[in-house]
């Protein structure tokens, strides 16, 4: 059944929590929202190619090679040989540092978000949210899209992460 006041309150909430985060984590790192996203997906994921980045940050090959650019000129990352012609994308010291401060301001933004919750409700909410992930995956069917501004520790720490569940499920 369609409930268009639940998907409205949904979408404002999204979008204002999208807009807190992305304001702290902007304003820190001094680069864009797909920049900072592929900060954090180098933090677990160093070494990858441009094009391979930029897909798991939702942009085009040319898109990612001018986000590459900004972030070496900016000394948050540096190209190194990778396998074959390819060319590794890998994290400078600052480059980390800035991850860090990265999630460390989106986790501020989100607590502050949730602090109207007390702990009953945030459980719920937990649960709630692992359904919405899963169906999302379905929908999107790209983990490293989904989760690529994501504290990956803190959702698979004493729980399983309902994206990467999803994804193991898809992929059998």
């Amino acid at each position: 059944m369609h409930d268009p006041r639940t998907g409205n309150l949904l979408g404002a909430a999204a979008l204002a929590v999208t807009d807190l985060m992305l304001e702290g984590v902007t304003e820190l790192s001094g680069v864009g929202p797909s920049a900072a996203s592929a900060l954090v997906v180098l933090t677990v994921s160093p070494g990858l190619n441009g094009t391979e980045l930029g897909r798991r940050v939702g942009l085009s090959q040319p898109a990612s090679a001018r986000m590459v650019d900004a972030l070496v000129s900016r000394q948050l990352a540096e190209r190194r040989p990778g396998q074959g012609r390819e060319i590794a994308i890998r994290l400078t010291r600052r480059g980390r540092r800035t991850a860090a401060d990265i999630l460390a301001a989106r986790s501020g933004r989100l607590a502050q978000a949730l602090a109207v919750l007390d702990p009953a409700e945030r459980a719920i909410l937990s649960g709630l949210l692992d359904k919405v992930l899963t169906g999302l995956y379905a929908e999107i069917g790209n983990a490293d899209l989904l989760c690529r501004l994501c504290d990956r520790a803190s959702c698979t720490t004493d729980a399983i992460c309902p994206v990467g569940q999803a994804e193991r499920e898809r992929n059998g």
